[in-house]
């Protein structure tokens, strides 16, 4: 039996794109590996001389990767980050390498981190996968579509799915295929239902071969993938013979379960949380990686996952870098997409990062990651709590899917609860997506009676509600950008009676939160009067 050390990917070309098998290497970029070699003068390469280059060299301060970033305190910077204008036996690491062209897989040595980590945290299931750097999620998906779906292609996606992964595949004339989803992510039948049935409901139809999602801490619901869900949606891919992307920014910030204040054990009635937490394995990294849900990556044996990864949730968006994990076949054809379009990502990006993480070293990086999720955690915490201080919460009834159903603060304990919305506790990610039942809302009646059709009743109620939320100084975001397209200026149904909102626990402060949530409470009490 062969394994992961031995294990190559499968022939999966037939999955390019007319435009993907029609692109030649740059010859311009194949200039640059001979520039390297010992004694060679270039007379070749339009290379600006690094002299004129304004920057003289970097230094900036950063955390330790064990700062408790949950602290009052004022945070320090004990580590001096410098990076030099030119290279020298302790600098190999420069400005006039980061500020010149360079190759589009990006830096070696970052990328020789990152295949380092990722063999040990995401245990690819085949040897010869491959790293290349990108530009954050947002450009590697753009290049992952525009090598592998045709104009008027459709795209197996999550029925709430994130509006910038959609609105970049839409003027190529590509549908989305809404996959059902719950509280746990997509449900693997809904999936495997879709497939088998395409010929029937869409008769001529080429069946989609593409799988977008987002499957821990999903945008915008919060929810996460099992390992189970995820083995079962890998065997259907495979079945049905589907690339699967997975996109997954919020893989480090996957929480223990929620724990409702007044469920807690008096000892921990401040945390939140009833599972381990990173206290607990404070210096046992190896309990943090095995705490993870395993990716789809670590389940792939045929190479039919392109994984996408990036430092926007772990180091900051603005660095706009990230990186795929995929076979060669793919990275090489990303490779050739990235030669005449991007080129590379930033190099002072990719100096800078390269310069933390080889200072932090794996073990500082994955304690740094430990802190973040328990940073994250804690504001996950906050959220729940405050909207339990502010709403009676309630187990749901069967008909309705998520954890909890919220309803006016001292009426639930009464006969006649009314429901304002429901909810599931986020199991990772940074936002929390509330479910607004309608059906006992008397404006909504009202509306209903006086539209031609339920979903414009709907829409009606949705943008009033929204608007005073707003007057109300508290926004939140639609859940009406998170449909699937699914033809030219048509998206998916919407569940009759509900409208979606999602909530972000990622930035304000938990005063802010408090505050936020108790001008929520206002609208919703006024709405419902």
């Amino acid at each position: 039996m062969d394994s992961a050390t031995t294990r190559k990917a499968i022939d999966l070309s037939h999955h390019l794109n007319e435009l993907s098998r029609s692109r030649v290497a740059s010859p311009l970029k194949d200039i640059i590996k001979y520039m390297k070699e010992p004694g060679i003068i270039s007379l070749a390469g339009g290379l600006p001389h690094p002299s004129l280059f304004p920057f003289g060299e970097m230094n900036t301060k950063v955390y330790a990767p064990a700062v408790d970033l949950r602290s009052s305190e004022e945070p320090t910077w004990p580590i001096e980050l410098y990076i030099p204008k030119n290279a020298s036996p302790s600098h190999k690491n420069t400005l006039s390498a980061a500020l010149q062209y360079g190759s589009s897989y990006g830096s070696v040595n970052l990328s020789s981190f990152i295949r380092e980590f990722t063999s040990r945290v995401m245990t690819p299931a085949y040897s010869d996968f491959e790293i290349l750097l990108h530009s954050g999620n947002t450009d590697a998906w753009n290049k992952v579509v525009n090598i592998l779906c045709e104009y008027g292609d459709y795209i197996l996606v999550e029925e709430c799915t994130y509006p910038s992964a959609q609105a970049l595949w839409a003027p190529m004339g590509c549908r989305g295929v809404p996959i059902s989803i719950d509280k746990d992510g997509l449900i693997p039948e809904s999936l495997e239902s879709t497939l088998k049935n395409w010929e029937h409901t869409h008769p001529g139809v080429k069946r989609p071969h593409l799988l977008y999602s987002v499957p821990v801490g999903h945008n915008p619901t919060g929810a996460t993938l099992s390992v189970e869900r995820k083995k079962a949606i890998y065997k259907i891919c495979v079945d049905f013979d589907i690339i699967i992307c997975e996109d997954d920014p919020y893989y480090f910030l996957q929480f223990p379960p929620y724990v409702l204040p007044y469920q807690r054990k008096p000892q921990n009635a401040g945390a939140g949380s009833s599972d381990i937490t990173s206290e607990i394995m404070a210096y046992n990294r190896q309990a943090y990686i095995e705490s993870l849900v395993p990716t789809f990556l670590s389940l792939d044996v045929q190479g039919r996952v392109i994984r996408l990864d990036t430092f926007s949730k772990t180091l900051g968006p603005g660095n706009r870098l990230g990186y795929f994990v995929c076979n060669p076949l793919f990275a090489e054809r990303l490779l050739r997409a990235t030669e005449v379009t991007t080129q590379a990502p930033s190099g002072l990006s990719q100096a800078l990062v390269e310069e933390l993480l080889t200072t932090w070293g794996q073990e500082g990086y994955l304690r740094w990651l430990m802190g973040l999720r328990d940073s994250y955690t804690s504001r996950r915490n906050w959220m729940c709590d405050i909207i339990a201080e502010n709403f009676d919460l309630l187990p749901s009834p069967l008909n309705i899917v998520d954890d909890v159903v919220a309803v006016q603060k001292g009426h639930g304990s009464t006969k006649d609860v009314v429901p304002f919305f429901s909810f599931s506790f986020p199991k990772g990610g940074m936002f929390l997506w509330i479910r607004i039942l309608l059906v006992s809302n008397a404006t909504y009646q009202n509306m209903k009676t006086n539209s031609s059709s339920n979903a414009i009743a709907t829409a009606r109620w949705a943008e009033a509600f929204w608007m005073d939320l707003i007057k109300e100084k508290i926004l939140l975001t639609p859940g009406s950008y998170y449909t699937p397209i699914i033809g030219f200026n048509e998206r998916m149904a919407q569940e009759p009676d509900v409208v979606f909102f999602r909530l972000a626990f990622s930035f304000e402060t938990r005063e802010m939160m408090q505050t936020g949530i108790e001008r929520m409470a206002n609208v919703f009490n006024r709405w419902w009067s």
